[in-house]
C-alpha cells in the first residue's frame, strides 16, 4: 500500500469502527489529470448514501486538519458502497457472497473455459464451489 493509503486508512478506521461500518477497499489513483481518493465502505445490512456522506464529511474534516497534509496535491474524495459488481478480493468477501450469483474469471482455463457464472456454494482457503448451469 502507498503511504497515502496507509495514512488515510488510519484516519478513517475510527470513524468506521464507531459506526459498525467496514472498510472494503481504499485506493488513491490518478485518472487522466486528476487524483481520486476512493473509500469503499459497507455494513452487514448494506450502506446507504446518508452513511457514505457522513463518513465523507468526517474524513474530509480529518484530512483538512491533518498536519502535515497527507495529500498535498488536489484530489477528489469519493466515499461509496462497493456495489453489486465489485470484485471479490479476499476470503471474507467470498464468504459473504456464498449463496449469491457471481461471475468468475480465471487466469488459466479449466476444461477450455476461463469464464464461469453461477451460484457460489462454498468457500475454502484455496477453492470455491460454484453451481453452474450449462445449456447445450
Amino acid at each position: 500500500m502507498s503511504a497515502v493509503v496507509d495514512t488515510v486508512k488510519d484516519m478513517v478506521m475510527p470513524i468506521l469502527e464507531e459506526n459498525n461500518y467496514e472498510l472494503v477497499d481504499l485506493e488513491f489513483v490518478k485518472e487522466g489529470k486528476s487524483w481520486y481518493l476512493r473509500v469503499f465502505i459497507d455494513k452487514e445490512d448494506g450502506i446507504d448514501i446518508e452513511e457514505c456522506a457522513y463518513v465523507s464529511e468526517r474524513l474530509s474534516e480529518k484530512l483538512d486538519n491533518a498536519e502535515p497534509d497527507p495529500i498535498p496535491q488536489a484530489y477528489f474524495l469519493e466515499v461509496s458502497s462497493p456495489g453489486a459488481e465489485r470484485p471479490l478480493k479476499n476470503e471474507e468477501d467470498y464468504q459473504k457472497a456464498v449463496g449469491n450469483y457471481i461471475h468468475v474469471s480465471l487466469y488459466e482455463p479449466i476444461d477450455n473455459q476461463k469464464q464461469y457464472d453461477g451460484f457460489l456454494q462454498s468457500v475454502d482457503t484455496n477453492q470455491i464451489v460454484l453451481k453452474t448451469s450449462y445449456q447445450n
